[in-house]
């Protein structure tokens, strides 16, 4: 008998044990729909029946981040397959030669498209896998499906306004992204935002024409928004707040980028806790809280001029930080201290907007009761194998893969770009290997 949801046939259950349920479509599941997809084509006799849920009602990758002139800050070979299979027709080249622009980028000479030609390469590939894909799912529960005493599956429902849908699946890949990290004492509102919601609101602030609004944070996501508010806001004083005393490089050189290598993987996953630590600390400044030295350079040359022609509309805060901000219903009093003298300066702002990066979701909140079956680490972080499957108890043979979230145990590159291709082709690997040895697991049960 099945014990949990779906133990009899009901409104929205359904009948089909998929091999995998994927939660959330940005590129990482993307690039597994993609490897499913290949596979199946190439060994028809194992096809794996996958199916992946996505809030949004559409294939969508931080839109309100595609800043028109902004390029991607990895080379397009990282793309959704280039790593795992060169041969691919779902690759980068592809998509250029589909869209008839293959001869114009070789003439362009760059290993770095704009974000919005990327994200474009994105949609043109998810729209090849659509079959695979409900878009307007959010993802509800994770419910173990327990059969003489075994976890063989789970149920993972969804909504669509107020009907839920349940997928019972032998393995749950979850890839929910990451959320924005705001501070504490950050209220957000219409004047008071993240970073991720510049394209958004662009348009809405620029006709409000307002006179000053400021930017937290000393990244790359930071640096961006300052040049693109400083360019489209030509009556706006652009005030950039951080606590460095200048934007710092990121590190791209070719040695240092081995850390973003597939063995690098390897090498970190089975390193002590002690060479995780050191590797994250050493490798800081390739990913966090750095700028593109093109970018830093365009940025000091508009207030140098501005410095010549005595128009100041950049206003670079260095060495300082946001100590108060208080709203009213005509504006942001925002309280900036310079670190190296502890002066304070009251700010008056149409806007505040907070570039302060991202953080992973919480896998066990959204898990829920199918959290309760997995390991944990001291510090409350998953357990995870080398293959991304979640460690879970004795009695579980379904699994749960991780893509996201585990910086601690796979290294720097578990949310970037940089392995995506190749993890997706390790994860397809180790939900193919139970099957492959012959161990399936039992069909839906239904009572009339």
């Amino acid at each position: 008998m099945l014990s949990g949801v779906g133990h009899g046939k009901g409104p929205g259950v359904s009948n089909e044990v998929h091999d995998l349920v994927g939660i959330g479509f940005g590129p990482s599941n993307l690039a597994l729909a993609i490897a499913v997809d290949e596979h199946n084509r190439r060994d028809p006799a194992a096809a794996l029946s996958a199916v992946f849920l996505e809030r949004q009602e559409s294939f969508g990758w931080h839109t309100g981040m595609l800043i028109d002139d902004a390029t991607m800050q990895v080379s397009f070979l990282k793309d959704l397959v280039t790593m795992r299979d060169p041969a691919s027709d779902f690759s980068f080249l592809c998509y250029l030669r589909d869209r008839g622009r293959l001869v114009d980028f070789i003439n362009h000479k760059t290993m770095f498209p704009l974000r919005t030609e990327f994200h474009d390469y994105f949609e043109w590939a998810a729209a090849r896998v659509a079959d695979q894909v409900e878009y307007g799912r959010e993802v509800i529960a994770v419910r173990p499906v327990e059969v003489d005493g075994e976890v063989t599956c789970f149920d993972v429902v969804a909504k669509r306004g107020g009907a839920a849908v349940t997928h019972r699946a032998r393995n749950v890949v979850v890839a929910t992204g990451l959320r924005p990290r705001l501070p504490a004492e950050a209220m957000p509102s219409e004047r008071v935002w993240h970073n991720i919601e510049l394209m958004h609101r662009k348009d809405a602030l620029a006709a409000a024409d307002p006179g000053r609004v400021l930017v937290v944070g000393a990244g790359q996501s930071a640096a961006e928004t300052v040049a693109e508010l400083h360019s489209a806001l030509p009556n706006s004083t652009i005030t950039a707040v951080f606590a460095r005393y200048g934007y710092a490089p990121a590190d791209d050189s070719p040695f240092a980028n081995r850390i973003f290598d597939p063995a690098a993987v390897d090498h970190f996953y089975s390193a002590s806790d002690e060479v995780k630590r050191m590797l994250l600390d050493y490798s800081r400044n390739t990913n966090y809280s750095v700028v593109d030295m093109d970018l830093i350079e365009e940025l000091y040359r508009r207030e140098y001029r501005e410095r010549v022609s005595g128009k100041r509309r950049l206003d670079i805060r260095n060495a300082s930080r946001v100590t108060y901000a208080r709203e009213t219903d005509e504006a942001v009093y925002a309280t900036v201290e310079f670190l190296p003298t502890g002066e304070a300066e009251t700010l008056e702002c149409d806007a505040v907007v907070y570039a302060t990066g991202f953080l992973p979701g919480d896998v066990f909140a959204l898990l829920g009761r199918a959290g309760a079956v997995c390991d944990r680490t001291e510090d409350g972080r998953p357990v995870l194998g080398r293959d991304y499957r979640m460690a879970t108890q004795p009695h579980v043979s379904a699994g749960i893969y991780l893509q996201g979230g585990s910086e601690h145990a796979h290294g720097i590159t578990n949310t970037l770009l940089s392995n995506t291709a190749v993890r997706a082709g390790e994860i397809l690997a180790s939900v193919l290997a139970p099957a492959r040895a012959g161990q399936t697991a039992p069909e839906l049960v239904t009572t009339p």
